[in-house]
C-alpha cells in the first residue's frame, strides 16, 4: 500500500466554493436526513482522491443510488475513517488541539448514542470552539465558528494520510 498526503488545501477550496451551494456531480440529500456528510465527503474527497470501492464498507460515490453508506451517514463516515486498512482516506479520533484544516469535527445534538453533523474545518484557529471555523451543509455555513453549535459531544477526526 502507498500512502500520500491528505491535500488540506483543496478540501478547504472545496468546502468554501461548496458551502452555500450543491455541486451538480452530486445528490442533494438535503431532503433525505441531511446533507452534511455527503459535504463533509466531498470535501474530504477534494482532498484525497481516491475512493475505496469496498461494497458495505467502503467509502464512495458513483450516484444517489450506487453509494457507501459512509459516504452519507455520520457514524458509518466516523467507521470508515477510523478503520480503513484500504484504498482512501484514513483519520484518528482526536482532540481539538490536534484539529487542522480540512479535518472533520462530528458533533452530537441530542444525549441519543449517535452523532448528527459533520461539518469540515476551513480554519482551525487557535483550536478552541471559538476560533476553529467550520463549513457545512443541512445548516449551510462557510466560516461558523464552533462554539455556535449547540452540541453535547464533539468527536474531533483528524485526517493522517490517504491510501492509494
Amino acid at each position: 500500500m502507498i500512502f500520500m498526503e491528505y491535500n488540506r488545501a483543496n478540501a478547504v477550496a472545496y468546502a468554501k466554493k461548496w458551502a452555500y451551494g450543491r455541486n451538480p456531480k452530486y445528490y442533494d440529500f438535503s431532503d433525505l436526513g441531511g446533507d452534511c456528510t455527503n459535504f463533509a465527503s466531498q470535501c474530504i474527497y477534494a482532498g484525497s482522491g481516491v475512493m475505496n470501492y469496498t461494497p458495505t464498507y467502503g467509502w464512495y460515490y458513483i450516484s444517489v443510488n450506487n453509494r457507501a453508506p459512509a459516504w452519507t451517514g455520520v457514524d458509518e463516515l466516523y467507521r470508515f475513517l477510523t478503520t480503513n486498512r484500504g484504498a482512501g482516506p484514513r483519520a484518528i479520533l482526536t482532540d481539538l488541539s490536534q484539529i487542522q484544516n480540512g479535518d472533520i469535527i462530528q458533533l452530537q445534538f441530542t444525549d441519543k448514542e449517535r452523532f448528527d453533523h459533520s461539518p469540515v474545518v476551513v480554519d482551525a484557529g487557535n483550536r478552541t470552539p471559538q476560533s476553529i471555523l467550520v463549513a457545512a451543509h443541512s445548516y449551510d455555513a462557510d466560516c461558523r465558528p464552533l462554539s455556535s453549535y449547540r452540541y453535547i459531544k464533539i468527536r474531533p477526526l483528524h485526517i493522517t494520510n490517504v491510501g492509494e
